[in-house]
Order: C-alpha cells, then sequence, then structure tokens
C-alpha cells in the first residue's frame, strides 16, 4: 500500500492550531449548546455520538501535529473533562456525567489505535 503523503504536517504552526481551535469550537458548540440547537441530537446512541466525536477530535489533532503527539490524548481527555463538567452546571437540558467522560476516553483510545495501524502499515507518518 502507499502512504498518505499528508501536507497537514507543513502547514504553519499557527494554521494548524487555529484549526484544531476550529475543530475544539464546534464540538463545544455541539456538546453545550440546547438540544433543541443541535442538529441531529439523539440520532445516535449517546455513547456513541461522544466515543465517535472524541475519536475525530482526536484524529485531527495527530493529523495536525507534528510532535509530542501524546499531548494530543491528555488534552482531549481534559477538553472531555470540562465539556461534562460545563454540561453538568449549565442547566440548558445537557446532562454531565462520568460514562460520557469514559465514552470519550474509549474514542481518544481508538483515535490512537487507528493511529498507530495506519503508521504501522506506513500509511501515515
Amino acid at each position: 500500500m502507499r502512504r498518505l503523503d499528508l501536507p497537514l504536517a507543513r502547514l504553519p504552526r499557527r494554521l494548524r492550531l487555529a484549526l484544531y481551535a476550529a475543530a475544539c469550537l464546534v464540538l463545544l458548540y455541539m456538546t453545550l449548546a440546547p438540544e433543541r440547537e443541535v442538529p441531529g441530537v439523539g440520532l445516535i446512541w449517546d455513547k456513541a455520538e461522544h466515543g465517535s466525536a472524541w475519536t475525530v477530535l482526536t484524529l485531527a489533532g495527530l493529523l495536525l501535529s507534528t510532535r509530542r503527539r501524546w499531548a494530543i490524548g491528555v488534552f482531549a481527555f481534559g477538553f472531555g473533562a470540562l465539556v461534562e463538567l460545563l454540561q453538568a452546571n449549565m442547566g440548558w437540558g445537557r446532562d454531565g456525567n462520568w460514562p460520557d467522560l469514559v465514552a470519550d476516553t474509549v474514542g481518544i483510545s481508538v483515535a490512537y489505535l487507528v493511529w498507530g495501524l495506519a503508521r504501522r502499515v506506513g500509511w501515515v507518518r
């Protein structure tokens, strides 16, 4: 198989940080907005939504990062914990709970597993 030559790591650092910040802001909106304002809420089991969202967020970070990739997972976990704390205290129809944070952690782990497999077969560096 051919290696994917991803030019994302060649983008200027500030642009990569801005792209990741934009992804975080979209996810923050999706997790904190009142349920009636978020399109598609409830279409998938809640834990699957959390897991898949954090998988995508972590993979985006891994693709945009050039070093210290472990920090992406640490940040994603902290971001998930912050979201759960905010959901528990905002009162906009959202519930912050530990099972959601566990689902976020599973999503982060899946992202690292996919990343590791992609590196092993030579698809990414």
